[in-house]
């Protein structure tokens, strides 16, 4: 008999909305959190529009309490599963507004800018905007162009309205009356975080032993992370995952460790929070982990997510190679916990394969910290500058003495099955002159070490230019040219 369906195994969803803890059961651990809202809560201000996570439609913010206080976070409900809110706050576009029909300091915005149009976006838009506003304006912070942009990269108007949004956006004002009473949420909050799944058919272990012991007895079950590849299989590909384990709420895997010679991201650290830690040491990720996606993506989805799902067009996986990362695989054998350290550019064996065992984890992605004298270079070219997936991604890590190169490290993505290191084109580099004629032997064998493939995104001559090009990008900036990128030119 298989104990995954067996009532004694089935995992009850808790979480709060509207003053109040709701309880629902037997929902599916596939079932997102989209459906949930609209087919079983009747809950309809939130849309529908791409299933997929692209257009922001569907957006609703959830919150944790962390230290005391709310951490509030615009996400994707299209393309997270419902269980994964289970201890959170939940608020949708028509949680704003007080009983008496005032508007939300948002909503307002949006109002006297003229903001809606069609206004199928706009729920989406809205709630973008409120996880803005608790973050920053009810903080006492004002909120500028940039920020605002930064907070509706995940929207897509399709009325072309962009403007008078972010006008709204620049507009907001705190207003006490509005303010959430996070005291009662934080105590609701407490209570429903006090019992971990660890068992079921959505479990939620909140300590490493815990999640390694979990996967040991449920190697078939599938692992996510922040679901935002998971969420496209089950709405895009209309697979059916009867069993999921949920690494988010492992303490130890929440967190940034730095040391001297490297830092350790944790598994269920976000991709916003994971390119953050990597700009402390390298600025120039900065910029570019604001291309890897909208904001709400880079809020659910991790870093630890997205290098073990393996995408050959993954953007996070080719800066991670020319930075020497490597990942750390952990698992409960025996009795022990045992652990393994892989270096990223081998632990690829096919389209989306790798070395992690069944009943392993990928706990940690390790980086180097940098060394003296090291110049880096990120790219990623897509058909549109934000908010897109890559035809091409080349990451270069140069360190350059006398004028001559004594080390590289090249990541690229989008050019072979696996995220891959270009070893022939390093060979090329090293020990070299950093000079036209060196660039040059290197932009021939890069084309000549990769064979890509032709698809929507990209003909396989287009990539393979591309990348000869990016190198040249690399040369030109790291011998001082500075209006190389779009930013800088902005």
């Amino acid at each position: 008999m298989n104990n995954l369906h067996h009532p004694n195994f089935e995992t009850p969803l808790r979480f709060w909305h509207r003053d109040a803890v709701v309880e629902r059961h037997h929902i599916p651990p596939d079932r997102t959190l989209l459906d949930l809202l609209r087919e079983d809560l009747r809950l309809t201000a939130t849309k529908e529009g791409c299933a997929a996570g692209d257009c922001g439609a569907c957006t609703v913010v959830v919150a944790e309490a962390v230290d005391g206080c709310l951490h509030y976070r615009a996400v994707n409900s299209c393309i997270k599963p419902a269980q994964a809110i289970d201890g959170m706050a939940l608020w949708t576009a028509a949680d704003l507004a007080q009983s008496d029909g005032t508007l939300h300091p948002v909503q307002q915005a949006m109002v006297a800018c003229h903001g809606s149009q069609c206004g199928f976006c706009t729920p989406g838009f809205v709630m973008s905007l409120f996880a803005l506003y608790q973050r920053t304006v009810a903080q006492g912070q004002a909120v500028d162009s940039h920020s605002a942009h930064e907070a509706l990269s995940g929207n897509l108007c399709r009325c072309t309205g962009y403007r008078p949004i972010v006008q709204a956006a620049c507009s907001l004002q705190a207003d006490a009356a509005q303010a959430v009473d996070e005291k009662p949420i934080v105590a609701a909050l407490h209570q429903l975080a006090a019992t971990p799944q660890t068992d079921g058919d959505y479990l939620r272990p909140i300590t490493l032993p815990a999640l390694l012991q979990a996967r040991a007895q449920h190697p078939q079950a599938q692992l996510i992370a922040g679901a935002t590849d998971a969420g496209l299989w089950i709405t895009q590909g209309l697979r059916r995952l009867p069993q999921i384990i949920d690494l988010t709420r492992v303490a130890e895997l929440r967190r940034v460790e730095r040391y001297p010679q490297h830092i350790a991201i944790g598994a269920a650290v976000n991709l916003q929070d994971a390119f953050e830690a990597l700009a402390v040491d390298r600025p120039v990720v900065a910029p570019f982990g604001e291309r890897f996606a909208g904001w709400p993506v880079r809020q659910s989805g991790t870093l630890g997510g997205n290098v073990a799902n393996g995408s050959p067009i993954g953007d996070s996986m080719p800066l991670l190679i020319a930075l020497g990362a490597q990942v750390v695989l952990m698992a409960h054998r025996k009795g022990k916990v045992v652990h393994r350290h892989v270096p990223l550019d081998r632990f690829y064996t096919g389209y989306r394969q790798s070395l992690l065992a069944a009943d392993e984890v990928l706990a940690w992605v390790v980086v180097p910290r940098p060394a003296p004298g090291e110049w880096l270079g990120a790219y990623k070219v897509s058909k549109r500058q934000e908010d897109d997936i890559s035809a091409v991604c080349l990451a270069v890590q140069l360190h350059v003495q006398d004028g001559h190169i004594t080390t590289a490290r090249i990541g690229a993505g989008g050019v072979a099955a696996t995220p891959a290191r270009a070893v022939q084109t390093e060979a090329a580099l090293i020990g070299q002159p950093w000079n036209e004629t060196t660039l040059a032997a290197a932009q021939q064998a890069i084309a000549q070490e990769f064979s890509p493939l032709s698809d929507l995104r990209a003909s396989a001559d287009y990539r393979r230019t591309i990348l000869g090009q990016l190198l040249r990008r690399a040369w030109l900036e790291s011998t001082g040219y500075k209006t190389i990128r779009l930013e800088a030119l902005a």
